[in-house]
């Protein structure tokens, strides 16, 4: 069964429910952490935008796209506070205990402003 807008159905009792079918060129992103984390946030608090999304088949794209922006945001990031902070390979060969510090400090702070400024929007 199908309506005029070409979206499939069949019957379940006296539902009809859409057949949906991821396309074969969303069926072959993978996405990381950052596009599950996105993912997740549309699926939870934006379920509008989510769906709206879903039925487009433009969901994973959208997310795979949010996804390579994060990881540059990301690597960018942490190079900047790591030059800023002065952690470098000679702090990592005279103290290795610091830097460890250091670069998780970094890294938790790179991943927060990373989850406000595009995760979770």
């Amino acid at each position: 069964m199908s309506n005029k807008n070409s979206i499939s159905y069949h019957r379940v009792g006296d539902y009809l429910i859409p057949n949906l079918i991821i396309s074969p060129e969303e069926a072959n992103i993978t996405l990381g952490k950052w596009g599950m984390m996105h993912k997740s946030y549309l699926e939870k608090h934006k379920k509008a935008l989510f769906n709206s999304l879903l039925i487009q088949g433009k969901l994973y794209q959208h997310c795979a796209d949010i996804e390579n922006q994060a990881k540059d945001m990301f690597d960018a990031l942490v190079e900047q506070m790591k030059e800023a902070e002065g952690v470098t390979e000679k702090l990592k060969e005279h103290n290795q205990w610091e830097w460890i510090q250091k670069i998780n400090n970094i890294q938790q702070r790179a991943s927060e402003i990373v989850c406000n400024e595009l995760i979770y929007t």
